[in-house]
């Protein structure tokens, strides 16, 4: 009996001791499918990443990738790198999927990539597959290029525009960090007077600032102090001041490295031809010589009245074809009193350009018909009946106001869509321009020239004096709102004879302001006091094909993960 016992208890402990073995094991498995999971995720992640880097590397980079990848269906247009990536491959073969770094060989991606939206909003979407032993896990990521419209208000420089304020280029085209100072007449510009900034704000330059309230962050590109501060607490008349607000702490505004901006916006310009179909997908329209748009009254659609216009899409380096599309309005209305009505564009662009002066041009005109130098009638209503149309004091060494050769265009309205507006010279707002859904209308203007908030007004001259009285007084003709993103290549934002006309009441931007140099707003008792509010949509979301920093960087705006599009072996699901 004790022996029986024994033998059972032995029984019991070696089967015990097999339970504990098996239960061991079943533990290791399971850590290493845990640490798998988990490590195909992170390697999904790496791939993103990795993508990431290679858009910020190279600005060109978006034409690439896999067109038969099941995720890019709707990018036909995608070509292979000169330099092979493995992460676009697909299959099974050894290879086929890119390693991460420093794994060891243990960890791997690939992806697949969706341009569709680029042109149109800035965004492509990656679907990145990471995998680990037998373990694959994906995820969508959004990949959006950082640029001026993250900033409620971005300058290269602090100062006036050369152009306009008469001054020499090589003294006033460099920052204050190089140099520059008051005495130099550049015409600094400070913040104050009551202006409120409710987005994140930078200068590659020195910012001076008085009584203004900035609710977001602030940043700048300089990096020498000044009493303690990293900008200058004078006005604009080089006066002491006081009454500077910045969030949370006196520590701003902080450094961050410059952007740098584009020369031209005639990358734009590109987006209207035809003749490109492995470039441009969907063409855009051009309009030529002075063009006036009305968004509204009905929501969708647009009246546009541009007389010079001959065709409104080109062929060939130097525009010696030519195309006229319904979409863009018959030739015939455009050059009407009534102007043609169309549709807005969808996601896509309008750039308006000067008269050509070569003969080959299918938007050629003599200047026997319209002459150089024309001003005092631009074809489209401007200047208006008793204006005085204004003079160098006013433009400066600029292109006259209203060059009837000039690719100058004055929009105004309720607009309803997705759409940019470009010009060759200035960009009119000659009234109010709100969305009419603040959620789904977004609206971008990028003249290469001023863009020049509409400010008529009458000179009346008794002997030596002369007397300005305001064309525009109320609130009902004035420009009180703009809903839109906006970036003056080489030149500014400007309110039209700023130090005239007395008080505007207050101008209400809602959306991103970028531009070469600071413009003026108001002078004294007059112009407007800025009430610049940041629509957080465009954290997300730029306008069609707009304009984009010389140099880039991509940042993730939305990750989510999916079902595992591959298997291990490398298969899809």
């Amino acid at each position: 009996m004790a022996m029986a016992v024994v033998l059972i208890f032995g029984m019991l402990i070696m089967t015990l001791a097999a339970t504990a073995l098996t239960v061991a094991v079943g533990g290791l498995k399971k850590a290493d499918t845990d640490q798998d999971w988990a490590g195909a995720l992170s390697a999904a992640y790496a791939g993103v990443e990795d993508y990431q880097a290679r858009l910020s590397n190279d600005t060109n980079y978006y034409r690439y990738g896999n067109k038969d990848a099941p995720f890019s269906v709707s990018s036909p247009t995608l070509v292979a790198p000169t330099t092979a990536n493995p992460a676009f491959q697909l299959g099974t073969a050894a290879g086929s999927w890119a390693e991460v770094p420093s794994s060891g060989g243990t960890a791997s991606y690939r992806y697949e990539v969706d341009s569709s939206a680029y042109l149109a909003s800035g965004t492509m979407r990656i679907r990145a597959t990471g995998k680990v032993g037998a373990v694959t896990r994906s995820v969508v990521a959004d990949v959006r290029q950082k640029g001026f419209i993250d900033y409620l208000y971005f300058t290269d420089y602090e100062d006036r525009d050369p152009e306009q304020a008469g001054t020499s280029s090589a003294t006033c085209r460099k920052y204050v960090a190089q140099g520059r100072v008051k005495t130099d007449n550049c015409g600094e510009i400070a913040f104050g007077g009551g202006d409120v900034l409710d987005g994140d704000v930078h200068s590659n330059d020195t910012i001076r600032v008085c009584d203004a309230k900035f609710l977001k962050t602030v940043t700048t590109s300089n990096t020498t102090l000044r009493g303690g501060v990293n900008y200058i607490k004078k006005d604009s008349n080089d006066s002491t001041c006081s009454g500077q607000d910045f969030p949370g702490s006196d520590t701003q505004p902080t450094f961050r490295s410059s952007i740098g901006m584009p020369a031209t916006n005639l990358t734009q310009k590109r987006e209207t031809r035809f003749d490109l179909p492995s470039e441009i997908l969907s063409p855009g329209c051009l309009y030529t010589g002075p063009t006036s748009i009305v968004f509204g009254p009905t929501p969708g659609f647009m009246t546009i009245k541009s007389p010079l216009t001959k065709v409104t899409q080109t062929g060939g380096d130097n525009d010696t074809e030519g195309k006229t599309p319904d979409m863009c309005g018959k030739i015939s209305d455009l050059k009407s009193a009534g102007g043609a009505t169309v549709p807005v564009l969808d996601n896509n662009l309008i750039y308006v350009q000067d008269v050509p002066g070569a003969t080959s041009n299918k938007n050629y005109t003599s200047t026997a018909v319209v002459p150089a130098g024309k001003c005092d009638a631009n074809g489209v209503g401007y200047p208006r009946s008793g204006e005085t149309a204004p003079a160098d004091d006013v433009t400066g060494d600029g292109a006259c106001a209203y060059d009837a050769r000039g690719g100058d265009v004055f929009v105004e309205g309720t607009f309803s869509g997705k759409m940019t507006v470009a010009s060759k010279n200035y960009l009119y707002i000659t009234g109010d321009v709100k969305y009419d859904n603040a959620s789904t209308d977004i609206l971008g203007f990028s003249p290469a020239g001023t863009a020049w908030i509409y400010n008529p007004m009458k000179a009346t001259v008794s002997g030596r004096t002369t007397t300005y009285t305001a064309l525009l007084p109320g609130s009902a003709t004035s420009v009180r709102r703009v809903d839109a993103a906006i970036i003056s290549v080489d030149h500014s934002l400007l309110v039209q004879n700023y130090d005239r006309g007395g008080r505007r009441g207050t101008l209400n931007l809602n959306g991103a302001l970028a531009q070469r140099f600071r413009g003026v707003v108001s002078s004294g008792s007059n112009g407007y006091v800025k009430n610049y509010v940041y629509d957080a949509r465009l954290k997300y979301l730029s306008p069609p094909k707009f304009i984009s920093p010389v140099t880039t960087q991509y940042g993730v705006t939305t990750t989510t993960e999916v079902k595992a599009a591959f298997t291990s072996a490398g298969r899809t699901t």
